[in-house]
């Protein structure tokens, strides 16, 4: 793993929170796009070398959505960026740990990822992701 790539936030009104982060990190986001296969609809701001993704349920049936109804407004995953996403996978599968799933699928920001399962990695969800154009 290279690096934390970006801190998933999931949130009720995307337009409301983008003026929040806008104000907070004194910048507008540099992206905002659907990802249809994650039934999302998210903004992306940079901070530093790291960026915070807003993420809002298109589908009252997406992960988001559930993750909403369990509680507030937070703190949805933690991306790490990986140089070859098979790889981490088989490199993460033979210590143990569990997936949501182990294909690669087209994320935002040009991405493809895989979720570990939180009940492998102490309740976080675990994201990893690699450029598009770097998949091999």
């Amino acid at each position: 793993m290279m690096k934390i790539e970006h801190i998933g936030i999931a949130v009720n009104d995307l337009d409301a929170s983008n003026q929040v982060f806008e104000k907070l990190l004194g910048r507008a986001a540099y992206k905002q796009e659907i990802v249809e296969g994650e039934k999302v609809k998210v903004s992306f701001f940079q901070s530093g070398d790291l960026k915070v993704e807003l993420l809002q349920a298109t589908d009252e049936e997406s992960p988001i959505a559930r993750f909403l109804r369990q509680g507030n407004e937070g703190i949805h995953h933690l991306a790490f960026s990986v140089e070859n996403i098979r790889e981490e996978v088989k490199r993460l599968k033979g210590e143990g740990f569990t997936f949501l799933n182990e294909a690669a699928k087209d994320g935002a920001d040009n991405k493809l990822i895989v979720f570990l399962h939180p009940k492998s990695t102490n309740g976080v969800l675990v994201e990893l992701c690699q450029d598009k154009n770097a998949y091999g």
